[in-house]
C-alpha cells in the first residue's frame, strides 16, 4: 500500500511540474500534494521494514521525480503531459540536458538584453553560431576570389599585384547572407532602419539591431559605427552614411563617399576583423551616379590595401543590379589589374 500510494504521489508530483490542466482548464488542485505527504507517512509508519523489491521500485519513483524537477527547472515548466507520461528516469535526465545544452538565446525578442546577447554571439564558435541563423548562409569559401576575365581594354591605373588580388571578390547576390566578419551597412543618419540594403540588414539581424544602433546617437555623413549583427551570418556590422547628391557630384560628395568606404575599413581592421563586404553606397535614392560611385570604392580600397595589406584577407563588392555588376567587371582591371601572362619559352 505504501509502495502505491509513492507512486501515485511521484505521477502526482509528474502532472503538477509539468502544469497539467484539468477539463475545467485549471491546474491540478494543489491538495493533491497531501497524497505525497501521506505516502512518506505511511513508509514511516511500517514496523516491518519494507522488500528489496519495493525499495528498487520506491528507488526508480525518487530518481524519476528528482529528473522531474531538475527538468521542470531548466525548461521553464514548458514540457507537456505528452512529453512526460511514461519517461523513464533516464529519458527524463537526458531530455533535461539537451534543453541546458541548447543555447538560451532569442535574437528575435523585443525584450532580450542586446548586451547579453552580443556577448553570448562573440563567445560561440562558428557551429554554435550557425545554430542561431534564421536564413541560408554562403561562406566565405564559397565566395570566388575575383579574376579578370580577360577583357584589358580598360588601362590599368595601378601596377599589378597578384597578392592584393587574391583579397577581392565580386558577388551579386544578397549581402544579409554572407557569413564573414562584418557587412557595411549604407544606413541613414539615424541608424534606425530604412529602406533598400539598410532596411535588408534591420530585418535580418532583428530587433536588438536596432536597440543597440539607438545607443550610438547617430552618425554623421562619412563616419563609420560598428555593431553586433545578431541573427545575421556575419558578426558585425559596420554602419556608414553615404552622401546625398542632389545634381551633380562635388568635391564635397566624392570625398564624404570616400570617407564612407575608408572608415568602414578602418573600423574593421581596428577591431582585427579581416573580411568585409560593401554593398554600392549612396548609389540608391540618395542619388549618386554608379559610373561615377564605382571609381571612389574601388580607389579607396586599392589604396587602403596597399597600406594595409597583412591586415585584410577579404574585400568584397556586393552588387544586386546587373548594371552594377556590369560597371564592376568593367572596372575592376583598371584598380587591380592582372599581372602580365609569363612568356612562353617556346
Amino acid at each position: 500500500m505504501a509502495f502505491q500510494m509513492s507512486k501515485l504521489a511521484a505521477r502526482v508530483w509528474l502532472l503538477g511540474s509539468f502544469g497539467v490542466t484539468s477539463s475545467a482548464g485549471n491546474r491540478c488542485p494543489t491538495h493533491l500534494g497531501l497524497i505525497s505527504r501521506l505516502a512518506h507517512r505511511s513508509f514511516r509508519a511500517l514496523k516491518a521494514p519494507p522488500s528489496p523489491g519495493l525499495l528498487r521500485k520506491a528507488d526508480k519513483w525518487e530518481k524519476v521525480s528528482t529528473a522531474s524537477k531538475s527538468l521542470h527547472r531548466r525548461s521553464g515548466g514548458a514540457v507537456k503531459l505528452a512529453g512526460a507520461v511514461g519517461l523513464s528516469a533516464g529519458a527524463l535526465a537526458s531530455l533535461s540536458t539537451s534543453t541546458s545544452a541548447r543555447p538560451e538565446l532569442n535574437l528575435h525578442s523585443e525584450s532580450s538584453d542586446w548586451t547579453e546577447a552580443k556577448k553570448k554571439l562573440c563567445s560561440m564558435d562558428k557551429e554554435k553560431r550557425r545554430e542561431m541563423y534564421r536564413i541560408d548562409f554562403i561562406p566565405l569559401e564559397k565566395i570566388p576570389v575575383w579574376s579578370p576575365s580577360g577583357d584589358r581594354s580598360c588601362t590599368p591605373r595601378y601596377k599589378a599585384n597578384e597578392e592584393l588580388n587574391k583579397k577581392i571578390s565580386l558577388f551579386s547576390g544578397d549581402i544579409t547572407k554572407l557569413e564573414i566578419d562584418a557587412v557595411a551597412n549604407a544606413a541613414n543618419k539615424t541608424l534606425l532602419g530604412g529602406g533598400g540594403v539598410d532596411g535588408a540588414i534591420h530585418r535580418g539581424a532583428g530587433p536588438l539591431l536596432r536597440k543597440e544602433c539607438a545607443t550610438l546617437n547617430g552618425c554623421e555623413t562619412g563616419e563609420a559605427k560598428i555593431t553586433g549583427a545578431y541573427g545575421l551570418p556575419a558578426k558585425y556590422v559596420i554602419h556608414t552614411v553615404g552622401p546625398i547628391v542632389h545634381d551633380s557630384v562635388g568635391d564635397r560628395e566624392e570625398q564624404a563617399l570616400r570617407n564612407c568606404y575608408y572608415n568602414c575599413l578602418h573600423t574593421a581592421t581596428k577591431n582585427h576583423l579581416r573580411t568585409v563586404a560593401f554593398p554600392c553606397i549612396s548609389t540608391g535614392v540618395y542619388g549618386y551616379p554608379p559610373d561615377q560611385a564605382v571609381h571612389v570604392a574601388l580607389r579607396t580600397v586599392r589604396e587602403y590595401l596597399e597600406q594595409n595589406h597583412d591586415k585584410l584577407d577579404r574585400v568584397i563588392f556586393c552588387v544586386f543590379l546587373k548594371s552594377d555588376k556590369e560597371l564592376y567587371e568593367t572596372m575592376l582591371p583598371a584598380y587591380f589589374p592582372q599581372g602580365s601572362p609569363p612568356k612562353s619559352k617556346l
